[in-house]
């Protein structure tokens, strides 16, 4: 489904503004990594970095499954994006258990949101 596939996308780019600014230093740590800290450490911040490479990585293949591009094979993206569902509902239940209520009312709500996405990608 291209369309889910497109905004899939776009959740992940805002998320991947939002990681940015905790690299860069943003004071808003209470949204991310179990919400301690409010500007994070260098240990976090590289993790954030992380985050941001995995949500591009995760956007090519959920194009290549709605077959907007061609990254990799078929087989690939098939499997791949039921991966990228997994990982998303397990989000689900760890920003639910954060001990952020910031993290909880907010992160956990984005990743039911990115599951559901991602099942309608990888459902094709």
């Amino acid at each position: 489904m291209p369309l889910a596939a497109v905004l899939l996308c776009v959740v992940l780019g805002v998320l991947a503004v939002f990681q940015l600014a905790l690299v860069l230093g943003a004071p808003i740590g209470r949204f991310a990594w179990g919400g301690q800290h409010e500007v994070l450490p260098v240990r976090l911040r590289i993790g954030s970095a992380v985050s941001i490479v995995i949500y591009a990585l995760i956007a090519a293949l959920a194009l290549d499954r709605a077959g907007l591009v061609d990254v990799v094979p078929d087989a690939v993206s098939t499997v791949a994006m039921w991966v990228v569902f997994g990982y998303f509902v397990l989000g689900i239940a760890l920003n639910a258990i954060s001990r952020s209520r910031a993290e909880r009312l907010t992160m956990a709500p984005l990743s039911a949101v990115l599951a559901v996405l991602s099942l309608l990608v990888a459902l094709g």
